[in-house]
């Protein structure tokens, strides 16, 4: 039963994270909930990745390079030398191991929330945007969502990681290369 799951995930998640992880997992999950219901997703789905999302977010750099080297991808420079930035990959595996989850979009969602990527499904992408614009973040007004909502999912997608991308370069950090590819191709999506 998936509100059984959900319950496992969340009192899994509340125990290894911080209070105000867990309130950012839950926000993150009731707005990829909404979003999935404005777009014609399963918001079931939406509430487990979104609690699940960040599991693994104070996990040691240990602990999530000896989960991310399950998954079979690459761990690029990048990653390497911020391994923080694995969390979702990371989770994407325990959510496997530890919960039985098989859900193909699940997995790739919670993988790849914390850059997008151009080769995820239009659920991973909600939750990339779900955990940017949940209604703790500073930006995140009624009216900003609603005007972000009212967009086609591409538009909304595209219109989230470019202020992602304004935000990071305007703090002196580097964007990752999926945030970067994803963007090009729903720029030419347009």
């Amino acid at each position: 039963m998936q509100s059984e799951l959900f319950e496992q995930i969340s009192q899994y998640t509340k125990s290894v994270v911080k209070e105000s992880r867990f309130a950012h997992s839950m926000r993150t999950a009731e707005m990829l909930a909404k979003l999935c219901a404005n777009y014609g997703l399963s918001e079931e789905k939406g509430w487990l990745a979104g609690i699940a999302h960040d599991m693994c977010k104070n996990s040691s750099s240990e602990e999530l390079l000896a989960l991310v080297k399950k998954d079979g991808k690459a761990i690029s420079d990048f990653e390497l030398s911020n391994p923080d930035l694995l969390h979702g990959r990371a989770a994407a595996v325990l959510i496997q191991e530890k919960f039985g989850v098989t859900d193909s979009e699940i997995i790739d969602a919670i993988a790849n929330h914390t850059f997008g990527s151009p080769d995820s499904c239009d659920f991973a992408l909600l939750l990339f945007v779900a955990d940017k614009i949940e209604p703790g973040r500073p930006q995140s007004t009624d009216e900003y969502r609603a005007n972000l909502m009212a967009k086609s999912l591409h538009c909304l997608v595209l219109a989230v990681l470019e202020e992602n991308i304004e935000y990071l370069e305007a703090h002196g950090k580097r964007v990752a290369e999926p945030s970067l590819e994803l963007a090009e191709k729903l720029r030419k999506e347009k």
